[in-house]
């Protein structure tokens, strides 16, 4: 029997199903790669210095085959608004502990990049650059390009580079620049379940 459109290759529920399971989890698991414990700890060494879980970042890292170079955070994932001249306490003190990971702010009007990336160095988070985000406006190829001065300025290719956002318009930008994806802000600035 032929699998129809939107199958995704699973066993048939037909007779004999428990052989046919048993081949498809063996298959499935040979798809797997089985990294040596010394590889996995150094990566969840380097998952916590970059602020994510094990498994977010194993996610991006499998996806891309590199490893995370910089994070583009927009002001709208800072929380950097008009009139606001600072970032939360606990969200500020979780960036200035980050290494070996360049942070990048791409910001939206009416904020000034020169003012924003001030006030990031007042509360001693280090910034590669922070310039203006792609507007609304802007078609595609403005766009991408726009994204593609960020990691230019980050000395590394685009797919090294993970957005962190607030808005749908945001998760775009990583599928437009070719981007190791796409992390919403909630999930990055969420506080560790296991510290508690």
């Amino acid at each position: 029997m032929t699998a129809g459109l939107g199958h995704n290759g699973g066993p048939s529920l037909e007779g004999g199903t428990a052989w046919r399971a048993h081949c498809w989890r063996a298959a499935r698991e040979a798809l797997l790669p089985k990294l040596p414990i010394e590889v996995v700890r150094l990566r969840v060494k380097r998952a916590k210095e970059i602020g994510l879980d094990y498994r977010t970042y194993a996610g991006f890292r499998a996806s891309t085959g590199h490893d995370l170079v910089a994070f583009l955070f927009s002001t709208n994932a800072l929380r950097l608004v008009k009139d606001q001249d600072r970032m939360r306490a606990e969200e500020a003190a979780k960036l200035a502990g980050l290494s070996g990971i360049g942070q990048l702010v791409a910001v939206q009007p009416p904020l000034d990049p020169a003012r924003v990336a001030d006030t990031m160095a007042s509360q001693s988070i280090p910034v590669i650059a922070a310039n203006a985000a792609p507007g609304l406006a802007m078609g595609w190829r403005d766009t991408r390009d726009r994204l593609l001065a960020f990691a230019a300025a980050a000395r590394t290719p685009a797919d090294r580079i993970l957005v962190i956002g607030d808005t749908t318009l945001e998760a775009e930008w990583a599928a437009t620049a070719r981007m190791a994806g796409y992390l919403p802000t909630a999930r990055f600035f969420a506080p560790d379940v296991r510290a508690r």
